[in-house]
C-alpha cells in the first residue's frame, strides 16, 4: 500500500510503501478513488490551531501521532471485508464517513460522534484518505453515492457536512431574514452551493478575493460584497435591512469575527465554522442587550451527511468547482491552498 504521509510538520509528504492492510471484525478495506483535499489538513500538517495572544493547541498533545496519513474526505471501492462485517458488497463504491468517535461515550450512542471527546478521526488520529487503501472500522460509516461522480461526492465527507450543519444551525429564520456567509473559499462557496436548496432566504456573501464572489455569484448569491471596501459592513446592513438573521462565518478570524458581531440583526446568531485562527474581545453586555446568539459548529453527523446526500441527489445542491490533481501532488496541493491559490475544491486520485 502507497500512502503520503506528514514525518515532519510542515515538511513535503513522503511517499510511503507499507502492507496493506487486513480487515478485521467489523472493518471494511476500500481503494481509494478520490480524496479532497481540505484546508483543514494545512492546520493539521502545522500540527495545530492559533488561539490568538500566543496561545496554540497541540494536536500532537491531544493525540496526533507522527507519521500520519492525511485526508478526511476519501471515496472508495470496497474490496475487502471483516468477518462480521455487513450491509455491503465488494465492488461497491461508497463515501467514507471520516468523523468516527470511540462508539462507546453517550454522544457516540446518540448519533453525534463529532461531539465524542476520544475521536478516532479518518486523516487526523487514524490513517486518512492520501493513501491507494483505507480502512473504514464498521459499514455504518460507509455511504451510499451511487450517482454522484467520485470527485464531487468526497468533497462532501468535510466541506460539504460541515457547510450543511452550520446552516441547519441558521433556523429558526423569520420570513423576510437574510442570512450573509463569511468566506468563500472551499468550504463557504460549498455551502453556498447546498444553501440554494435548504434555505429560503435571500444570500449574500462576503470575501476578500474577487474571484471567489464571482463563483459564490455563479453559485446562487444573491449578493456579494468585498469585505476588503470601507463600507462594507454599512453594505450589509443595507441588504439586510438592518442585519442579518444568521451570520456564517467559514473562516473563523478576528476580521471575520468582528463583522459577523457587527451585522448580526438583534435577535440573530453569529455561528463559527472556520479555524483560521486568533481572538476577538466581546462586549458582554451588549451579548443580552442585542440578544445575540454566539456559538460554534463542528463538522458534522453521520445522519447529517446522509440528508445532505439525499440534497445532492434531488439535485438541490449546485456542486462546488472541483479540480483533480494526481495524489503524488498532494503537497504542492496543500501549498497552493495555504497560499490562496484554490478557486473552489481541489480532489487528489491515487
Amino acid at each position: 500500500m502507497k500512502s503520503y504521509q506528514v514525518t515532519e510538520l510542515g515538511a513535503p509528504l513522503v511517499p510511503t510503501v507499507t502492507d496493506t492492510p487486513r480487515p478485521q471484525g467489523t472493518e471494511v478495506l476500500l481503494r481509494v478513488k478520490a480524496c479532497g483535499v481540505c484546508h483543514s489538513d494545512i492546520h493539521l500538517w502545522d500540527g495545530g490551531f492559533d488561539l490568538g495572544g500566543g496561545k496554540w493547541l497541540s494536536l500532537q498533545d491531544r493525540g496526533m501521532k507522527l507519521p500520519l496519513t492525511l485526508g478526511h474526505e476519501p471515496v472508495g471501492e470496497v474490496v475487502a471485508m471483516g468477518a462480521q462485517a455487513t450491509g455491503v458488497s465488494v465492488g461497491e463504491t461508497r463515501l467514507v464517513f471520516p468523523w468516527i468517535g470511540c462508539g462507546k461515550c453517550r454522544h457516540c450512542a446518540e448519533g453525534h460522534d463529532n461531539d465524542c471527546v476520544a475521536m478516532r478521526t479518518l486523516g487526523i488520529f487514524t490513517p486518512g484518505g492520501y493513501a491507494d487503501h483505507i480502512m473504514a472500522p464498521h459499514p455504518r460509516y460507509l455511504v451510499d453515492i451511487s450517482g454522484i461522480p467520485d470527485v464531487n461526492a468526497c468533497t462532501l465527507a468535510c466541506a460539504g457536512v460541515t457547510a450543511y450543519s452550520a446552516l441547519t444551525k441558521a433556523h429558526p429564520l423569520a420570513a423576510d431574514d437574510k442570512v450573509v456567509i463569511i468566506g468563500a473559499g472551499g468550504v463557504g462557496l460549498t455551502g453556498v452551493g447546498i444553501a440554494r436548496g435548504y434555505l429560503d432566504h435571500e444570500l449574500i456573501v462576503v470575501d476578500i478575493e474577487e474571484s471567489r464572489l464571482e463563483a459564490a455569484r455563479q453559485a446562487g448569491a444573491a449578493h456579494t460584497v468585498n469585505s476588503k471596501d470601507q463600507d462594507a459592513a454599512a453594505r450589509i446592513r443595507e441588504l439586510t435591512g438592518g442585519g442579518a438573521g444568521a451570520v456564517v462565518d467559514f473562516v473563523g478570524s478576528p476580521a471575520t469575527a468582528n463583522l459577523g458581531l457587527e451585522v448580526a440583526r438583534k435577535g440573530g446568531k453569529y455561528i463559527v465554522v472556520g479555524l483560521y485562527g486568533g481572538e476577538i474581545t466581546l462586549s458582554l453586555p451588549l451579548l443580552p442587550l442585542r440578544h445575540l446568539a454566539v456559538r460554534g459548529t463542528y463538522v458534522g453527523t453521520l445522519a447529517e451527511m446522509r440528508e445532505l446526500v439525499e440534497l445532492v441527489h434531488a439535485g438541490k445542491v449546485t456542486p462546488v468547482p472541483v479540480a483533480t490533481r494526481p495524489l503524488d501532488q498532494v503537497s504542492e496541493t496543500l501549498q497552493d491552498l495555504r497560499d490562496g491559490r484554490i478557486v473552489g475544491r481541489v480532489v487528489v486520485v491515487p
